[in-house]
């Protein structure tokens, strides 16, 4: 029992000293990239950007204020969404295979719209099985296009951001359309190649066969079904988005078919967006405070892997008797057991990128508890391409602004004063997850629409299916517990809202605040000010985030996990 828990532990040190050790290398690079200075793919990349910007009528010197910017970005996302609608509308005309006998879940318009919204907006929100709706050149043009395209959006709106801070007296925030040029050339598309590369050599198909009939020992059939898997694999996780091709996910092996292809995934999702926190640092001109927001986001990480190794790694109670060894292994690949499992969960509920590798409807409820309480904070452990970093800031300036009300020192962060308006906006992107996550669920949870939904389980658990589902959609994160049937017209509209809002909303508000930032002097660092590069900041920006967790969802957590936890 010790040994295991050692390993397990070691597993997860591992992994988040090497995400660590990485972040200063891939932040400065990211920093560079889109400070437009010199890096080592200049001379096979630069001809390629200046042939797109040509092609498109683009300027890389034209610069956008920050609505300019939210415009570009909110089109740019209809443009996408629209193409995929009609696409995956269209699928029934399109050649290759799998074979149409296969394909039984029927795609309807309202399903088609939900999927062509979840993966414009990163979430991949999956309301169907990929191996038995989707053609394999909807998978690896539709989907994977847009896995590329919303990634590197995703990240142009977070370096955008970063702008607000770094600049002084400027009314505009970059160009839209160069950060997503550079986003694509630069980041996404060099590191894909690698990592798919990684992924056919450890045997992750990329074919376009049909499906594969086979005798089990049993003496039965099976169905195999495969296809160009690898094109969709690694790009799903470095660009934050998560959706599998095929209904199990990372569980699948043809997606995950190695310890090391299960533990690169997990890399592909954490590094760069906890890397930005030290981009952060550096345009800012303040290192320090984006190592301090490493810090706690870190803290935070350790703690929910605690929470959820400890409930998974105890036996079930209902199997107590039985004196089962092993912890929970239900809804568990043996092959990962409840180390990669645990790992998975919480790596993939902190960000973006729903590509979990367990089942979580099978987790205890202490266990369920933490996945669904880091996709409630918002994205702030790491959090999505880009998109994730701004949520931490925004918690860091809520503490700015109580840390000044307690100590009477001037609310500013990083020379940038938290006046009345910036509040105003602060407070807006605070309120609007719980507002859109909390009405959804009720309205779901009040209706015999929403309720029809819940064909597993009822009760806590059932509370806690659907608050996952909106969760997970306003996260922009896409995992869900599969107990509830999602595939329904009400479930398709209200996760499309969530992921729009989670998405578009939050992205407004924070290039809106980013722009006040951008057009203000920086102020003088004085002793008036409350420093932002302490550990007593890291404590109090810790405490804001626990704090508001508490009184935004603490009710909703205790009428379901908490609840369904000290019922045994």
């Amino acid at each position: 029992m010790y040994a295991d828990a050692l390993a397990r532990w070691l597993e997860y040190a591992v992994f988040v000293g090497i995400v660590v050790g990485l972040a200063r290398p891939f932040g400065l690079y990211l920093a560079r990239v889109f400070e437009r200075k010199p890096t080592f793919l200049d001379p096979v990349l630069r001809p390629l950007e200046t042939l797109l910007y040509r092609s498109f009528g683009i300027s890389c010197d034209q610069e956008m204020s920050a609505g300019v910017y939210v415009l570009c970005f909110l089109l740019f996302s209809a443009v996408g969404t629209v193409a995929l609608l009609l696409a995956l509308l269209a699928q029934g005309w399109l050649p290759g295979g799998p074979d149409d006998s296969y394909l039984t879940t029927p795609m309807t318009a309202d399903l088609a719209a939900n999927t062509a919204i979840s993966f414009s907006t990163t979430t991949t929100w999956q309301a169907y099985g990929g191996e038995t709706t989707l053609r394999y050149l909807i998978q690896a043009v539709g989907l994977v296009s847009q896995n590329f395209l919303a990634g590197a959006a995703g990240l142009a709106v977070g370096i955008a951001f970063i702008r607000g801070f770094a600049r002084t007296e400027s009314k505009t925030l970059g160009s839209f359309w160069v950060d997503l040029v550079r986003g694509l050339l630069w980041v996404l598309l060099p590191i894909t190649l690698v990592g798919s590369l990684v992924l056919i050599w450890q045997g992750v198909p990329l074919n376009l066969a049909p499906y594969t009939h086979v005798h089990t020992l049993e003496g039965g059939t099976q169905i195999i079904a495969q296809g160009p898997v690898a094109a969709l694999e690694f790009i799903k996780n470095l660009g934050t988005n998560g959706g599998g091709f095929f209904n199990a996910n990372g569980a699948h092996p043809f997606e995950n078919p190695t310890p090391l292809v299960s533990f690169i995934a997990l890399l592909a999702i954490a590094v760069l967006p906890a890397s930005l926190t030290i981009t952060f640092g550096h345009m800012a001109g303040n290192l320090r405070a984006g190592w301090l927001l490493l810090g706690v986001m870190v803290v935070l990480f350790v703690g929910g892997l605690a929470v959820c190794d400890l409930a998974e790694s105890a036996a079930p109670s209902q199997l107590a008797s039985l004196h089962v060894a092993g912890g929970n292994m239900e809804g568990k690949e043996v092959r990962f057991g409840v180390g990669d499992s645990v790992l998975a969960a919480v790596v993939t509920s902190n960000g973006a990128t729903g590509s979990y590798n367990s089942m979580h409807d099978s987790y205890q409820p202490m266990g369920v508890l933490v996945p669904l309480t880091n996709m409630l904070l918002g994205e702030l452990i790491f959090g999505g391409l880009g998109t994730g970093l701004y949520s931490m800031v925004m918690t860091a300036l809520i503490a700015v602004f109580l840390g000044g009300l307690m100590v009477g020192r001037t609310p500013a962060y990083l020379g940038k004063k938290v006046a009345a308006e910036e509040t105003k906006l602060i407070v807006l992107y605070a309120l609007l997850t719980p507002a859109v996550v909390l009405i959804l669920a009720a309205l779901a949870l009040t209706t015999n629409v929403g309720l029809a939904g819940l064909t597993t389980n009822s009760g806590p658990r059932g509370l806690t299916e659907v608050v996952f589902a909106y969760a997970s959609s306003m996260a922009n994160n896409g995992q869900t517990m599969a107990g509830l049937n999602a595939n329904t017209p009400f479930y398709n509209a209200t996760t499309a809202v969530a992921m729009l809002a989670g998405r578009s909303g939050l992205a407004a508000l924070a290039l809106a605040l980013a722009g006040r930032f951008a057009a203000q002097r920086r102020l003088a660092t004085t002793t008036a000010a409350l420093p932002s590069d302490t550990l007593q900041f890291g404590a109090l920006v810790l405490g804001t985030i626990l704090v508001l967790g508490a009184l935004n969802f603490l009710p909703a957590l205790t009428l379901g996990p908490i609840l369904e936890a000290l019922r045994g």
